[in-house]
Formats: C-alpha cells, sequence, structure tokens
C-alpha cells in the first residue's frame, strides 16, 4: 500500500492489550509504513521505560529526523514510566512535532493516566487494543497461524499446543514455526507430534480444575494437579468447597421445575454468594446432576477433616487429594 493512500499518521500511538503477537504486528506494521518515508535504521529509537533515563523520550521525540520525513521513538513497557516521565511525555503530547511518531507499547495502561488521555486524545486510532482471545478461540486462532508457516493442524492438534504450551500466542506462534520446520509431507499436524515434539510449559489456570472437579472427573482433576506448582493445597479446596455449594444451591433451584441461570444467580445472591454472571453458571446444573444431595452435603462435611489434616501435620498435598478422591469417586 503506497503511503500517501494511507490513512494520515497520528504524532502518538498507544498499542496495549495481553496479545503480545498482536502488539508485535501492530509495531511491525507501523515501522514498515514509516519505512516508506525514509530510513528508519536511522530515525528510530528503541527505549525501555523501565531504565529510560529522565528526559530521554521527550528529548528524543523532539529530535529531527535525517533524509527521512518521520521519527520512530518507540517506547517498550510503558505502563513502567515513572510517574514523573509519563507526565512529561503527556505535556509533549499536547503540542507534539510534527516529524515524530512515538509509539508506546504496553499490556496494561490505566485509562485515568494523563498519559493515556493524551494518547487517545489524538484520535479515534489512537489507542489500538490488543485483546487477548478466549482459551476457546485459540485452536481456531492456531490453525490460521499454522497456515502462514505453509502447514496445517488437525483440530485436536491445534487444541493439544494450547494446552501445552498455554494461552501466549507469541509461544504458540514460535512451537508453530518449530513443528512446521519439522514436518514433511503434504499431511495436517496430529496429535502425535504436538505431543513429540512439544515441552508442556502452560500450567494448569485453578478455575479449569474446579470445573473439572464440579463435572466430576476424576482423570482430568488428577492430570491437572501435576501441572499446578504455583496453587496451594489450601486455596484449592477453599474453591471446591464453593463451587460445591454452589452445586447445592443448584439442584435446590432444578428441584422446582424449569431452572434457569437467572434464577440461580439470584438464589446464590440470596444465600449470601458472590453475584455471578450467566456464562459463569450455564454449566452448574449439569454438573450438579452429577451428584447426588446426600453427596454434596457429606462432600461438605467431610472437609473439616481435610483442612484439620493438613493443618496438623500431615502433607497438604496428600490430604487434599484424598477428600477429593473420596468426593469424586462414585460408589
Amino acid at each position: 500500500m503506497n503511503a500517501k493512500e494511507n490513512k494520515p499518521l497520528l504524532p502518538g500511538y498507544l498499542v496495549v492489550g495481553e496479545d503480545e503477537l498482536k502488539r508485535t504486528a501492530v509495531i511491525k506494521k507501523l515501522r514498515s509504513r514509516l519505512e516508506q518515508y525514509g530510513d528508519m535504521a536511522f530515525n528510530s529509537d528503541d527505549i525501555d521505560a523501565e531504565t529510560v533515563e529522565d528526559g530521554v523520550i521527550v528529548t528524543s521525540c523532539n529530535t529531527v529526523p535525517f533524509a527521512s520525513d518521520y521519527r520512530l521513538v518507540y517506547v517498550r513497557n510503558a505502563d513502567k514510566l515513572r510517574k514523573s516521565e509519563s507526565e512529561a511525555l503527556a505535556a509533549y503530547l499536547k503540542d507534539p512535532s510534527p516529524t515524530t511518531i512515538v509509539c508506546l507499547e504496553a499490556e496494561k495502561l490505566a485509562k485515568n493516566t494523563k498519559l493515556y488521555k493524551a494518547l487517545a486524545a489524538l484520535g479515534a486510532q489512537a489507542v489500538i487494543e490488543c485483546n487477548a482471545l478466549k482459551k476457546y478461540e485459540l485452536p481456531k486462532t492456531v490453525r490460521a497461524m499454522a497456515v502462514g508457516h505453509g502447514v496445517t493442524f488437525t483440530e485436536g492438534a491445534a487444541k493439544l499446543l494450547v494446552e501445552m504450551v498455554g494461552e501466549n500466542t507469541v509461544r504458540l506462534d514460535a512451537e508453530i514455526a518449530k513443528i512446521a520446520l519439522a514436518h514433511r509431507g503434504s499431511d495436517a499436524v496430529n496429535e502425535s507430534e504436538v505431543m513429540a515434539m512439544t515441552a508442556r510449559t502452560a500450567e494448569v489456570k485453578p478455575w479449569e480444575f474446579v470445573d473439572a472437579f464440579a463435572a466430576r472427573d476424576m482423570r482430568k482433576c488428577m492430570l491437572y494437579l501435576g501441572r499446578m506448582d504455583s496453587v496451594t493445597p489450601h486455596a484449592l479446596i477453599a474453591m471446591c468447597v464453593n463451587r460445591l455449594r454452589e452445586l447445592m444451591c443448584a439442584k435446590s433451584v432444578a428441584r422446582r421445575g424449569s431452572a434457569t441461570t437467572a434464577q440461580l444467580s439470584s438464589a446464590l445472591a440470596a444465600a449470601g454468594g458472590r453475584k455471578m454472571q450467566d456464562w459463569q453458571l450455564k454449566n452448574h446444573f449439569r454438573w450438579a446432576s452429577q451428584f447426588s444431595a446426600t453427596e454434596l452435603r457429606r462432600a461438605i462435611i467431610s472437609v473439616r477433616d481435610a483442612e484439620q489434616a493438613m493443618k496438623s501435620g500431615a502433607d497438604p498435598n496428600s490430604a487434599f487429594q484424598d477428600w477429593m478422591l473420596s468426593v469424586l469417586e462414585r460408589k
């Protein structure tokens, strides 16, 4: 695309969001566009906000370009800027240099800061959101990314890669590139190839474990426990008990006839629970049907003994696992 065909460049941009791969792509596109006006090798500064010295960013922004229409000042980790530097840059953006494009990159930046407001005031396109995809959306994205590396993935292989690597799109892209280099033939990459070539680096999130617990999936719970190094058994048992109480409430609501998530949400709130959205409750009635009312009551009562064992010298992990298995076992 010719530079003149693009929308006018703004003096500043904020590329913000949890999707690192999207952020990288946006910045690459901006740099490529500026290269149409001159050599960016002589007209760009790459600044780390965590280590930058006072005054450097604004001084760089006010520097005149050499043999180019524009300079690029790229500031990574913009959310780590010291307050004095952040406010100085916000003040600069009120009267910016017409020959400098400053691009700030951050995973998060509070909208109530002077810097965010100054960037947003530059125009509707100044803040570029790079929000992370939902986990269920990632397998489809993996398959699309794979095409860019010259291979295709089966649906199962894409799901397995997300499960093993996690939700960081840069890591996913790197793993896809590695697999693509080793793949032979025209067939799609399958689950066996992903398993053979990928090291498991993703840690299971606590809510994933609790969902498996509620679904009474003992195999998945045991698998997940081995991938939750940063979560204590004390925290897990508390989360499981909360879920058991939610299931008891769901069972009670279901006995009244046609039950809805809205009714369940109201019942939970009335019982002193936290306010929950419909999407958070969509599986509760199905999960509750996996247990009898007696089993749910017994599970909550038995927590007392498990917690006492965890606090009185027994190995907490073993005590939690024994309790979990006693709850999930189908008698």
